[in-house]
C-alpha cells in the first residue's frame, strides 16, 4: 500500500464531465490499494471571474478580502469532487485548506507556507476516506484565510507529500508531461521522460507553465519525486527528482515568458553607490528585477536598464520617479512590448557553442536581442514581444531538430 497525492487543476474540473473523470482516476487509484490525497484547483475561470467580480465593486479591494473572496473557488471544486466520488460508492471526506492543517505568513495574497499539522489528514486516511483538500489556501496566526498565489496548488500537493512522506506526487494536467516546448505551438516539441529540479525551477520561472516554480523549490529542498502526467491520456508522464539519466540531449527546454517590462534609467551618473540607491528603493516596494544591463560610463554617464513583471511596472515607475537627487536629470522609460526567450539545460556551462548557436538561430530569421542573461543552466534573451513565437520555433529547430 502507497500514499498517493494527486492534484488537478482548474482546467481538469472545469466542468461536470472533468469532474467525473477526475473523480475515476481517483476511485482508480484507492482501488488498487492505495491511500489518497487529493488536491484540487479552483474550477474552470472561476478565480479570473472572481476577481473580475471584486473589480466591479471596488478597483482597489485589500488584499485581505480578496483572499477570502478567491477561495471560495477551490470550495466549490473540493465539494463537487466529493460528491463525485460519493455518487462512485466511495468513501470521501472534503477539507478546506486550514481544516488540512496548513499555517502560512501573513502575507495576503502571496503567503508561505510557514508549515503543516497534519493529524487531521491522517486521522482521515485511517478511516480509509480519500481526502480532498482546497489547494491555493491556508490560514495565518490571526486564523484568517490567506492564498499561495496564483499557481499555489501545486505547492499545497508538494508540501503535503513532504509532510507526510508520501510515496507518489502527482501533478495532473493538460499535457502529458513536461515538454522541450510548448507542444501546444511546437510541433517538434518532446516529452522528457525526467528531468532535475534545477532544470525544472528555470524552466517554471522562464515562463513554462506546467509547475508552479514555488511548488518545485518544496520538491527539492524535501526531495519530493513529482510526476507530471495527463489527467486525459492515461500515459506515463514526466519524472522531476534530483538526478537524471545521461541523455544526448543538451538542451532540455525553449520557453516564452510575455510577462516582462523592460526599464530604461538614461543618463544616470556614473558614481559609486547610483546602482544601490535605484535596485535598493525596487527591493523596499519587494520588486524583483530579472535581467540588468548597465552601459560603460561615458562622459560622466551611463544607462541602466533591468526587467520586472508587468504587473511591477506602475510600482517601479512610482518609485524611481519619486526619486533621489541623482536621477533628477535622468530620462525614465518602461517598455512592455518585449517578451524573453530561454533555453534551459543542466551542462549548458561545460559545452561551447550554446549561446553561439542560440544567437545564430535569432540572426536567421532576423530577431534582433536587445538584452542577454545567462547562468549555469540557461540563456534568456529579451527581444521584441511580437518575435517571441518564431524564435521560440526556430531556437528549438536549432537544438532539437525534428527526428
Amino acid at each position: 500500500m502507497a500514499l498517493i497525492v494527486q492534484k488537478f487543476g482548474g482546467s481538469s474540473v472545469k466542468d461536470a464531465e472533468r469532474v467525473m473523470n477526475v473523480a475515476k482516476i481517483v476511485t482508480d487509484t484507492y482501488s488498487n490499494g492505495n491511500d489518497v490525497i487529493v488536491v484540487v484547483s479552483a474550477q474552470g475561470d472561476t478565480t479570473d471571474n472572481l476577481i473580475s467580480k471584486a473589480m466591479e465593486i471596488n478597483q482597489k479591494p485589500s488584499t485581505r478580502e480578496m483572499d477570502m473572496l478567491l477561495s471560495a473557488g477551490e470550495q466549490i471544486s473540493i465539494a463537487l469532487l466529493s460528491m463525485a466520488i460519493e455518487k462512485l460508492g466511495f468513501p470521501v471526506i472534503s477539507l478546506l485548506g486550514w481544516q488540512a492543517g496548513f499555517t502560512t505568513n501573513s502575507v495576503y495574497s502571496a503567503a508561505r507556507i510557514k508549515f503543516i499539522k497534519p493529524d487531521r489528514l491522517r486521522s482521515e486516511i485511517g478511516k480509509k476516506n480519500i481526502v480532498i483538500v482546497a489547494g491555493f489556501q491556508g490560514v495565518n496566526k490571526y486564523d484568517d484565510i490567506t492564498t499561495l498565489g496564483r499557481g499555489g496548488s501545486d505547492t499545497s500537493a508538494v508540501a503535503i507529500a513532504a509532510a507526510l512522506r508520501a510515496d507518489r506526487c502527482q501533478i495532473f494536467t493538460d499535457v502529458e508531461g513536461v515538454f522541450t516546448a510548448d507542444p501546444r505551438k511546437i510541433p517538434g516539441a518532446r516529452k522528457l521522460q525526467e528531468i532535475t529540479y534545477d532544470e525544472m525551477l528555470e524552466l517554471s520561472t522562464l515562463g513554462a507553465q506546467v509547475l508552479n516554480n514555488r511548488s518545485v523549490e518544496t520538491a527539492k529542498k524535501y526531495g519530493v519525486e513529482i510526476e507530471v502526467l495527463s489527467s486525459y491520456n492515461r500515459i506515463p508522464g514526466t519524472i522531476v527528482k534530483e538526478v537524471t539519466s545521461m541523455e544526448k540531449m543538451l538542451v532540455r527546454g525553449v520557453t516564452k515568458d510575455t510577462d516582462v517590462a523592460r526599464i530604461t534609467i538614461m543618463d544616470v551618473p556614473d558614481v559609486p553607490g547610483i546602482a544601490f540607491k535605484i535596485f535598493s528603493r525596487l527591493a523596499t516596494r519587494k520588486i524583483n528585477v530579472d535581467i540588468i544591463l548597465q552601459s560603460v560610463g561615458r562622459g560622466g554617464k551611463k544607462d541602466i536598464a533591468f526587467t520586472i513583471n508587468k504587473s511591477a511596472k506602475n510600482a517601479a515607475m512610482e518609485a524611481l520617479g519619486n526619486s533621489f537627487s541623482e536621477l533628477q536629470n535622468t530620462k525614465i522609460e518602461c517598455d512592455t512590448n518585449v517578451a524573453k526567450v530561454s533555453v534551459v539545460g543542466a551542462g549548458m556551462e561545460s559545452h561551447p557553442g550554446t549561446a553561439s548557436k542560440m544567437f545564430e538561430a535569432l540572426y536567421e530569421i532576423d530577431v534582433n536581442i536587445q538584452m542577454i542573461s545567462t547562468s549555469e543552466i540557461k540563456i534568456s534573451v529579451l527581444i521584441d514581444i511580437n518575435d517571441a513565437d518564431r524564435a521560440v520555433a526556430a531556437i528549438h529547430r536549432a537544438f532539437l531538430p525534428e527526428e
